[in-house]
């Protein structure tokens, strides 16, 4: 069985983290909620999130600057913003996606974060396998030489 997928969940209410929680545990993922921003930072800090799902309006710092702090620290991280007030968002933001509460069901959603943590893991694996073959080939170009000189 593949590991969970750890999802940092920020958002100032509590009953719409509760329920993104909800919804992301039973599909498999294991959720790290937190309220503020500046708590959603201590957590990253400490590692282990596959993917950032926070809230754009939030009190103190508001979920753009989070963002931006969380890619200063770990860039490779998917990092995901939501709003119930802002229906579009300036390109400028520093997430990798933006999604307008309530304009996209919880299916699409899910699905966006699923495509977003593929994309994360994908080009690791793609270099691992990639630098090994290489290294395969390399040793059977070198023995085929070896053998040849002989």
């Amino acid at each position: 069985m593949r590991p969970k997928k750890t999802i940092l969940c920020v958002d100032d209410n509590e009953q719409a983290l509760a329920v993104r929680k909800f919804l992301l545990e039973t599909r498999g993922y294991r959720v790290v909620p937190a309220t503020t921003a500046q708590e959603a930072l201590e957590i990253f800090r400490k590692g282990g999130v596959d993917l950032v799902l926070g809230d754009l309006i939030m009190p103190q710092m508001d979920g753009n600057e989070m963002v931006q702090r969380m890619k200063e620290i770990a860039p490779e991280v998917p990092m995901m913003l939501l709003s119930g007030t802002v229906k579009a968002f300036d390109r400028a933001c520093h997430a990798d996606a933006f999604l307008p509460k309530g304009a996209c069901t919880p299916v699409e959603m899910l699905e966006r974060i699923r495509v977003m943590i593929a994309r994360k893991r994908g080009p690791k694996k793609a270099t691992a396998r990639t630098a090994y073959h290489r290294s395969y080939e390399t040793a059977y170009e070198d023995s085929a030489q070896s053998a040849v000189a002989s």
